[in-house]
């Protein structure tokens, strides 16, 4: 049998409720210069990319101009970060998964398409950061997801295998990147499903199904 020794998480919108907070920073950015995109395109195209992927495609599909991406990168992160110090609290039901799951000797980290600023600061604000052993940003690799390359990365970090691992995942980039890793894929429809009960069930389960 093989046995999971660690649990590598997305963030937005699996220890943190942060779907709504980048697509409003992102249109509050847009905006200054006349444009927004939809909810449903921000769910159904936008979620889960780097915002510097994001702003490519608007060039691409809708003409915004290159020169505009720093500055409107530079304003959806200011903005963000306004919204994560209003409203990211702790969350009891992850305080207490991540805390069972590093009593019991797993290894956890953060694989996320934001900046690595915006993880140690939302991890700080959810009383998380002290149970991750370390995060993967945008910053720290050449392809975001949904390309594997920061699962990759965190799973050679840690010195393990892919069928060691199991990653948490939302949305359909990010699922595409965890499965591409070779990891086992936990796959959460919101963060409340993110508790020490689903995570341990999946461990089992992936454990079983490997005897």
């Amino acid at each position: 049998m093989t046995k999971i020794k660690a649990v590598l998480f997305d963030m937005d919108g699996v220890l943190i409720e942060a779907k709504d907070w980048h697509y409003e920073a992102l249109n509050n950015a847009l905006q200054l210069f006349g444009m927004e995109i939809s909810r449903y395109d921000h769910l159904i195209t936008y979620d889960g990319l780097p915002t510097k992927k994001k702003l490519e495609m608007l060039t691409m599909e809708r003409g915004l101009p290159i020169g505009l991406h720093n500055f409107i990168n530079d304003m959806k992160q200011q903005y963000t970060m306004e919204i994560v110090y209003a409203q990211c609290k702790p969350r009891f039901y992850h305080e207490y998964a991540l805390s069972k799951l590093q009593t019991e000797g797993y290894r956890m980290a953060v694989c996320s398409n934001s900046i690595l600023n915006t993880i140690e600061i939302m991890m700080q604000k959810a009383s998380l950061d002290k149970y991750l052993d370390f995060y993967v940003s945008n910053q720290d690799v050449t392809h975001g997801k949904p390309n594997p390359e920061m699962y990759n990365k965190a799973i050679a970090k840690m010195g393990l295998t892919p069928s060691e691992c199991m990653i948490v995942e939302d949305n359909e980039n990010g699922i595409k990147a965890a499965r591409a890793s070779g990891a086992h894929v936990m796959i959460v429809n919101a963060v409340e499903d993110v508790n020490y009960d689903n995570i341990q069930h999946h461990i089992r389960t992936f454990e079983g199904a490997a005897q």
